[in-house]
């Protein structure tokens, strides 16, 4: 990314007054980086001029972008904050100074889940900034897409560290904010560096079940587009191919098996207005079986993030099922991009909001936002603040642990141990005497918490025993621990027809 190319692709965004101020503020980050080189050699101002390019990609204002450009001066150049605001305004100071004290938030913290007296400062710092402008976090989140991008150039160790941090962190946040093209471009590139033997292995179980996938749907989408067309319904139509890490968590509930994964890719159809979403949805089930336990009405109750769309499954004549995704123009917009999509449709709405020093005018999918204030408020003063409930409100469905090599393995929330033994290796798990977590000595009725380290102690005279369903609670550990409880009793009625034949002779 260069100066003209972040120039053109901003063009069509953006007056001409605003793209005079943009070239200006690539200047001044130029000139304020100059000498200064990335881990791949490559001159630093390319990753701010690619932070404000997906800004601009994701339409936000004009001041958002200028910080964008700008928000590594501070921090890394001898470029002031008073400079900033004399050249280009408060708000762009502002957010400047606002992702800037993210960072110093960040490292002053192990993590946002390690919440300890020391780091309430630097807790407090990011989301009071954050609380203030949620654009802060915005500009954060690109940030962190392009590092993730030219993640290859870090150390290894280094590599798997920030890997952890974003699965763990950026991930659920832009997840939050409905920045879901977002959370699984953070995701799969976490997946890649974090569990590369598991990503291989997804990625090529995907690939080769996608042509499958796609010749199949051929057929499918040929159908819904010409009845649409007869019943006269102005539609766009695309496929939506589900992400590996997507896959990889709904493979651990199929017990491996991808035939049983009937979304790989589902059919998305966009339409003019919610009206036209139920009409369209009527005709999907005119046309094929719908299977009932599997339409899911997200307009009528929207999930906590705002995601809106309908969704069905169907069965088709040759047997079939297909996945369809219906939701109107301003819906998807708010899928894919979220808070960012906000500000493009209600830029006045969320400006005039900030100045008045409150979000109560904000779109009520996005009033959760106004929870963040209030905590940021309660951290700024004497009050207690509950971090841990803050956190589990944030990341509640995954948790994070780790071997005694370090390696990062993902778990429900609520895993036991014995479901980390079988995510481990079957056979490793089925020899399980015992557990170390964190080097204490606990049960097998012991549930896993984020960040814990586990060493699993094994003996050749353990084996499986059925009070151990009790223990387990992912479905790829119910079905291994029932294979082998099947085997041992297969084996145990082999030797007793043995014996029972020897005594006869």
């Amino acid at each position: 990314m260069n100066k003209q190319q972040l120039l053109t692709s901003a063009a069509p965004h953006y007056t001409q007054d605003q793209l005079l101020e943009l070239e200006h503020a690539i200047d001044v980050a130029t000139n304020a980086h100059e000498g200064q080189k990335r881990k791949s050699g490559e001159a630093y101002i390319i990753h701010p001029l690619s932070v404000a390019a997906t800004l601009v990609e994701w339409e936000l204002d004009i001041d958002t972008v200028l910080a964008g450009v700008l928000h590594d001066t501070v921090e890394d150049t001898d470029l002031t904050l008073e400079t900033i605001e004399s050249l280009f305004g408060q708000d762009v100071a502002f957010l400047v100074d606002g992702v800037t004290k993210v960072s110093r938030a960040r490292s002053g913290m192990r993590s946002l889940d390690s919440y300890l007296p020391a780091t309430k400062d630097n807790l407090t710092k990011l989301m009071i900034a954050v609380g203030r402008d949620v654009r802060v976090l915005i500009i954060k989140l690109a940030d962190r897409l392009h590092n993730m991008r030219t993640l290859e150039h870090m150390p290894p160790e280094k590599r798997k560290k920030i890997a952890r941090e974003t699965m763990e962190v950026f991930a659920p946040l832009a997840d939050r904010l409905n920045m879901g093209r977002v959370r699984v471009q953070l995701e799969e590139l976490s997946f890649r560096y974090m569990m590369p033997k598991d990503f291989a292995r997804t990625k090529t179980l995907m690939d080769a079940n996608l042509k499958r996938s796609q010749r199949k749907l051929t057929q499918v989408e040929r159908e819904v587009k010409t009845k649409l067309t007869e019943e006269k319904i102005e539609f766009k139509m695309d496929g939506r191919i589900k992400s590996a890490y997507s896959l990889f968590k709904k493979l651990d509930r199929v017990q491996g098996d991808i035939t049983r994964v009937h979304d790989l890719i589902a059919l998305r159809i966009i339409v003019d207005d919610l009206s036209t979403c139920y009409l369209v949805l009527g005709v999907l089930h005119e046309l094929y079986t719908p299977l009932f336990d599997r339409i899911k009405d997200y307009v009528a109750q929207p999930k906590r993030n705002g995601y809106q769309s309908l969704h069905t499954t169907v069965q088709t004549s040759s047997g079939q099922i297909v996945e369809f995704q219906v939701r109107t123009q301003e819906m998807h917009d708010y899928a894919e991009r979220g808070l960012a999509a906000s500000f493009h449709y209600n830029e006045s709405k969320l400006t005039d909001a900030y100045k008045k020093g409150t979000l109560a005018e904000l779109p009520e999918n996005l009033s959760w936002i106004r929870e963040l204030q209030t905590a940021a408020a309660q951290a700024g003063s004497d009050q207690e603040f509950d971090a841990e409930n803050f956190r589990m409100n944030l990341f509640n469905d995954r948790i994070f642990v780790y071997s005694p090599k370090g390696d990062i393995w993902d778990l429900p929330r609520g895993a036991y141990v014995l479901d980390f033994a079988f995510r481990i290796h079957s056979d490793v798990a089925a020899r399980a005497s015992g557990f170390k977590v964190n080097g204490v000595m606990k049960p097998f009725s012991y549930k896993l918490e984020h960040g814990d380290t586990v060493e699993i102690l094994t003996s050749n005279t353990a084996s499986p025993k059925p009070e151990w369903k009790d223990y387990i609670v992912t479905n790829h550990a119910k079905e291994k621990l029932r294979l082998q409880l099947s085997r041992q009793k297969r084996a145990l009625f082999s030797n007793m027809s043995a014996r029972l034949k020897r005594r006869k002779h």
